[in-house]
């Protein structure tokens, strides 16, 4: 299993599972989201666009997943982490976010930061193993229009749909 930088021979295949963790996560909201390779593109090419930091796990020259990160100043912020489903509890996921730990290193920087959904329980499980325990910010916007709400989260003494 190697980790490397992004090469455009692995847009193919990054694009495929950018396309697959989106439908991954819109189902964590109860939404059915049909595989849209069209729009991954897009999102791939936006983050190259902007350099961010794009790494793939290869095994045998095939790639198994990816991890995008953004730097924001100091900061490294964890964009997406994907490992195909059939290669996933094999390691390859904490190599992606050890890359990205040492990234934040290289800046001098203590941490990486992840947006997460809070029903997304596996990344919760991984991320805790992997020492991150600390909550740090809670997004709260407004209801989109038509958007029906499918529970409840509740954060200290509050409660919010969700």
């Amino acid at each position: 299993m190697k980790i490397r930088e992004y090469d455009f021979k692995d847009e193919q295949q990054v694009i495929q599972y950018i396309a697959e963790f989106r439908v991954e996560l819109s189902q964590l909201k109860s939404l059915d989201v049909k595989l849209d390779l069209v729009s991954a593109k897009e999102e791939l090419h936006d983050y190259l666009r902007k350099e961010f930091p794009v790494f793939v796990a290869s095994d045998a020259g095939t790639i198994v997943g990816y991890l995008i990160s953004r730097v924001d100043e100091d900061v490294v912020w964890a964009e997406s982490l994907f490992v195909a489903p059939v290669y996933r509890r094999k390691g390859i996921a904490s190599k992606l976010h050890a890359k990205a730990e040492s990234l934040a290193r290289s800046l001098d920087g203590d941490t990486v930061y992840y947006w997460i959904h809070p029903n997304n329980d596996a990344i919760i499980t991984f991320l805790r193993k992997q020492g991150y325990n600390v909550l740090n910010l809670i997004e709260i916007r407004g209801p989109w229009k038509g958007e029906v709400v499918s529970g409840k989260m509740h954060v200290g003494a509050h409660e919010f749909n969700y």
